[in-house]
């Protein structure tokens, strides 16, 4: 049973944490901030660059011109402050784990962040040029393909989502396994259910194309298997106990 005071600590300690992080984010937003318009140009840059002579993004709000860029440099701040986010998470919950579990959580902060941004850099050099064109290429004789910025952000924060989420499988499956939730032999036994699902989601998550759907479900496969591969790795018995295993 939990103690009322050790309760209330735990409390104050996420309340405390919490909010640096909400400082941590205003800060880097503050910072940026005076480059709204700049980031925001560089997200429209591939949606801009596959458009017909002539196609512009348009706004059919009163406040979406304003609003629109705050958000594009929230998302930058948050990507930014990410690693400060992730070690405040580890910080609060290190004290409830084991030695040799402390030790995994910086090499996994570093890596599930990096992971994130590669897949949030995958969609946006990769997957946007391909996926606009597509759009573009599409639309009927006589439409001006004149996209809203408000749809337009809602439309490329849904894919650096889905693959930000996607290039953190690794991470998943490695936790997975050290926290002995799943062995890796289950891992590749069930992996042709697992290519399927990697085809379902990419149906799901992107545009009905068969272009990006296959440029979401391939790295999510290969990314897997990448899990499995470390999984088996950081998990290989001591020499010591393969030796006494083949002696008995």
């Amino acid at each position: 049973m939990v103690e009322p005071d050790s309760f209330m600590s735990h409390l104050i300690e996420l309340r405390d944490r919490l909010l640096r992080c909400v400082l941590a984010l205003l800060l880097v937003f503050i910072c940026l901030f005076p480059w709204a318009r700049d980031l925001y140009a560089m997200l429209a840059q591939p949606m801009i660059a596959s458009m017909p002579a002539g196609g512009r993004l348009i706004a059919t709000e009163v406040t979406a011109p304003f609003f629109v860029p705050v958000k594009v440099t929230m998302m930058a701040a948050f990507v930014i402050a990410l690693p400060y986010l992730l070690y405040q998470i580890w910080a609060f919950v290190a004290p409830g784990l084991y030695a040799h579990e402390r030790k995994l959580v910086a090499p996994l902060i570093i890596t599930s962040t990096l992971l994130f941004v590669c897949g949030m850099a995958f969609a946006y050099y990769l997957v946007f040029p391909v996926v606009f064109h597509f759009m573009v290429s599409v639309a009927p004789d006589g439409v001006a393909v004149m996209t809203d910025i408000g749809k337009y952000l809602d439309f490329v924060l849904s894919l650096f989502l889905a693959f930000g989420v996607t290039f953190e499988v690794p991470v998943a499956v490695v936790i997975l396994v050290r926290m002995g939730l799943v062995s890796v032999k289950t891992l590749k036994e069930i992996r042709p259910y697992m290519i399927v699902g990697a085809f379902v989601v990419g149906a799901i998550f992107t545009p009905p194309d068969v272009v990006s759907q296959v440029m979401l479900a391939v790295p999510l496969w290969i990314l897997y298997e990448l899990g499995i591969f470390v999984s088996q790795w950081i998990t290989k018995p001591a020499p010591e106990e393969s030796q006494s295993g083949s002696a008995g």
